[in-house]
């Protein structure tokens, strides 16, 4: 069985990269695996692995506390997860999660998703009310919406205690997908995806908002071994082909406190969405607040404490960051009652966008019309030169 606590060497950090880089170039084969080793469907468990020629990724979601998701990547493509169930489900789940062989694991990081936020303006001053703890959610089972072919899955809940009936025709909903290659998404945002990312999508639909002008806050916790440290990095860029007029990729990155190379990452655009199917002028402002340490505070998701530990010793860090939604009326989800943001995560360097073929073909013709115009220019002043030379005669 794992033991909590294990320490991330320099040489299985540069293991890492290698075998990440081998990985985009071939690809990879994944599947998916609804509670491995256990028959029930009152808990969620959905094990996500995409195996490379020489290495595997394990994605591990659950919905056993908070929401969230286990990355774990080894140097083996046999590498297997196993869960000790008896131990996941008691008050203790110390060390119920574990990685087959213990020896191949080169990186382990966790995304828990804790808390959802609501609040609104009124006059000068903000009132909040009652904070939707997911962990307190009950959630349906991932196994009916498991699809095996498009490599997508959804896990849906509603508050258990719901006082002010504001669910009572809603939802909450986290969807996944898992890519085995990269490329990019086709619906807004335009999610860039490599074979080593898998992508989630934060819905909120039907919810009744509390109050006139609510806006809604997704609380993020990042779970860390030691030896890495997560920073917040934004990127602006011209490139409005694919996002339009979204100008800002924000990226949540682990980083080796060795050499600051990137481990894991949580990406997204700075926009949400208030369409089920969005087009441009469905977009929500989306911000990011400043990244934070939690400082004793464990996340309260089993999976992730059955895999990292929970005594005061567990060699792990958490941080935290608030991303919100809403415009200045706080009235874009009032009017559709419907919110979805999407974020990539995975292993390596965050994606980085090149200029498309539409942008560079752009500034091609913004560079290259003056250019050619003093081509011209040039060319009829030669030809203005010669002209009058050829009508010169000599006085002799």
């Amino acid at each position: 069985m794992r033991c909590a606590g294990r320490r991330m060497a320099a040489p299985a950090l540069g293991a890492l990269l290698l075998l990440l880089g081998a990985a985009a170039v071939g690809g990879r084969e994944v599947s998916m695996q609804y509670n491995p080793g256990w028959n029930g469907s009152s808990v969620n468990v959905l094990h996500v692995r995409a195996v490379g020629r020489s290495d595997s990724l394990h994605y591990v979601w659950s919905s056993i506390g908070a929401p969230s998701v286990l990355l774990v990547a080894t140097r083996s493509p046999s590498s297997a997860l196993s869960i000790d169930w008896s131990r996941l489900l008691s008050p203790a789940p110390a060390g119920a999660v574990w990685i087959e062989p213990p020896g191949s694991v080169v990186y382990a990081a966790a995304i828990v998703f804790t808390k959802l936020f609501e609040y609104s303006k009124a006059d000068a001053s903000e009132v909040f009310y009652p904070t939707y703890d997911l962990s307190d959610f009950s959630w349906d089972s991932i196994n009916r919406t498991v699809n095996h072919t498009a490599l997508t899955a959804e896990l849906r809940g509603v508050p258990t205690s719901d006082p002010s009936g504001s669910f009572s025709n809603g939802s909450l909903a986290f969807r996944v997908t898992a890519y085995g290659s990269g490329g990019r998404d086709r619906a807004l945002p335009g999610l860039l995806h490599t074979a080593n990312s898998s992508k989630v999508e934060f819905v909120l639909t039907g919810a009744a908002p509390r109050g006139n002008g609510s806006r809604f806050v997704l609380e993020v916790a990042t779970v860390e071994e030691r030896g890495a440290a997560s920073r917040l990095r934004s990127v602006r860029s011209i490139d409005d082909e694919y996002t339009p007029t979204i100008f800002e990729t924000l990226s949540l990155v682990a980083e080796s406190q060795n050499d600051s190379s990137a481990l894991s990452f949580l990406q997204w655009k700075a926009t949400a969405y208030g369409s089920q199917h969005p087009t441009r002028g469905d977009g929500i402002q989306c911000h990011a607040g400043g990244l934070r340490a939690a400082g004793g505070a464990r996340p309260r998701s089993a999976v992730v404490r059955a895999y990292f530990g929970d005594g005061a010793g567990s060699a792990y860090g958490v941080s935290a960051i608030n991303v919100s939604f809403g415009g200045e009326d706080g009235g874009a989800y009032r009017e559709k009652r419907y919110l979805s943001w999407s974020a990539l995560l995975g292993f390596g360097p965050p994606p980085e966008d090149t200029f498309s073929p539409l942008i560079i073909s752009i500034v091609a013709a913004a560079l290259g019309a003056p250019l050619l115009l003093l081509l011209l220019g040039a060319a009829v002043l030669l030809c203005a030169r010669r002209r009058r030379y050829s009508e010169y005669e000599p006085i002799n």
